[in-house]
């Protein structure tokens, strides 16, 4: 049912972010693909109304190689790569995102702030795989136990994940200590999750825990920038958000941490709506809990 209802948002052009996808992802595309990528970056419109052969010859390379460009990206295939396109040639155009100056206003810092919290929320929305974000409701709904793991600012997505997911009765872990996560995998029951957190997808922690939990059997889930990266490569199923250019002052690290926990967000909901009434009871349960500790009854 709630794949239905993701396939009938992308049928009515919810699906954007073609462009966004094949920015993120140009420096690791192979020659061929990467030529296919600039010419579309370069001519947008020209998609619209070519097929795959049309596009390869005007690359000067393959209609296959557009096909495996479209498989590179993630997506169903060249047609799917033309709707979203087709909707970002009709969205207003972005700002983009911008660092602090010196001497710059507090007015000015706030309205910059937001706006690159708004766009990261608006690209990251652009790359979610309706598919990737079913298998990993799916495989999270029935498990009891998952770790959560991050280190640095990605250890706070862990610790807000899994304070969401310690509401709804899940046996939720997100410990820094790589011993510690190590033993957790090592004592993994077959239906356990490692849910692996690093907006780069190349921390070296992570990559380590995520390919132990591989090699005991264990499921994962990863959550990094879109693209191709060591974390994701070790994943089951592959989360991402928007990537955004570093800026001196790390205001696309704060917009990165914000996409994020965003897409927690929409993983909870996600897992909320398809278990709700255990999820109503489960929230009411913790909410007593807190209020006896507070009130004392």
């Amino acid at each position: 049912m709630l794949k239905n209802e993701w396939d009938e948002k992308v049928v009515f052009g919810v699906a954007a972010g073609g462009l966004k996808m094949i920015q993120n992802m140009l420096e690791q595309l192979p020659t061929s693909e990467r030529k296919i990528a600039e010419f579309i970056l370069e001519n947008p419109q020209s998609i619209l109304n070519s097929t795959v052969n049309d596009i390869g010859i005007q690359a000067n390379t393959s209609g296959a190689a557009v096909i495996r460009l479209c498989k590179s990206l993630g997506l169903n295939g060249f047609q799917d790569l033309k709707v979203r396109i087709a909707s970002d040639l009709v969205k207003p155009v972005e700002q983009g995102y911008r660092d602090i100056e010196p001497g710059e206003s507090f007015f000015s810092i706030v309205q910059k702030t937001t706006s690159n919290s708004i766009q990261s929320i608006r690209d990251s929305e652009e790359m979610i795989n309706y598919d990737e974000l079913e298998r990993a409701v799916q495989t999270l709904s029935p498990t009891q136990n998952v770790h959560f793991f991050g280190i640095g600012a990605s250890n706070i997505i862990a610790k807000d994940a899994q304070q969401k997911f310690l509401r709804i009765h899940k046996n939720a872990t997100a410990f820094t200590d790589t011993h510690l996560v190590a033993t957790l995998i090592a004592n993994a029951n077959k239906d356990d999750v490692v849910f692996g957190i690093s907006h780069s997808g190349e921390t070296l922690e992570v990559i380590k825990v995520m390919a132990l939990a591989k090699e005991r059997g264990v499921k994962t889930i990863s959550l990094t920038k879109y693209g191709q990266s060591s974390v994701s490569s070790l994943a089951d199923i592959k989360l991402f958000t928007a990537y955004s250019g570093e800026a001196p002052f790390r205001s696309a690290a704060t917009s990165s941490r914000l996409a994020q926990l965003y897409l927690i967000d929409i993983l909870f909901l996600s897992m909320a709506t398809v278990q709700y009434d255990e999820t109503i009871h489960s929230i009411d349960k913790t909410r007593a809990a807190i209020r006896f500790i507070k009130e004392g009854k």
